[in-house]
């Protein structure tokens, strides 16, 4: 059983409102963009496989106070699993993070990743690490109920999305590189934050 990964991205983003969300590389970077326009500025936009959730994870110890959300994906998780016995051990409070599963490498043209053969559960890896809150969604509704509880939790929080292998038609492109996404969220936090991190141009 599968759904729609930009159908969920939908569900997620009309909960959101001030958290900071780091994502993967990947169709699902334009579906984000699309499901959720009014998080632009609060993404940090195309991490590298095995980077989005440690880099997620280093975002909310700098920043307790704030929701992190990670959208990683099953080829990512599977880049550094040891991020999971990171988690379970340092127990960050703020986190919360979706894999979006579709069992496949989709932005390489689908080869199959470990979970498609039905023997790797990544929700089971994460609660044998100490995340004791992982779970996996089979259903756009079990995953819309897990972010309502995963997003007000005090302790990381996993859903692994059991995604279909089909992006998102029609759906506009982002028009912009990682360069520009990296001083566009900066920013972002320096705003929200009220903090200098990058400060002025040396060139201005």
């Amino acid at each position: 059983m599968s759904y729609s990964r930009f159908e969920a991205m939908k569900l997620l983003g009309a909960r959101l409102a001030d958290e900071l969300v780091i994502l993967s590389l990947g169709g699902a970077v334009d579906e984000w963009y699309n499901a959720a326009p009014h998080m632009r500025d609060a993404s940090l936009f195309q991490q590298q496989l095995g980077c989005v959730t440690p880099e997620a994870f280093g975002v909310a110890v700098g920043l307790p106070h704030r929701r992190i959300v990670s959208l990683d994906t099953d080829g990512g998780l599977l880049f550094n699993l040891g991020i999971l016995a990171t988690l379970g051990n340092e127990q960050p409070e703020n986190l919360f993070i979706v894999v979006w599963d579709n069992e496949q490498y989709q932005s390489i043209g689908g080869p199959a990743t470990h979970t498609a053969k039905g023997r790797v559960d990544l929700a089971a890896i994460a609660r044998g690490a100490g995340v004791e809150q992982a779970h996996t969604a089979l259903t756009l509704e079990e995953f819309d109920a897990h972010c309502a509880v995963g997003l007000s939790a005090s302790e990381p929080y996993i859903v692994v999305a059991k995604t279909d292998g089909i992006l998102e038609p029609g759906i506009k492109r982002k028009h912009s590189d990682g360069r520009e996404d990296k001083y566009i969220f900066v920013r972002h936090v320096e705003q929200t934050e009220n903090v200098s991190i990058m400060g002025p141009s040396e060139h201005n």
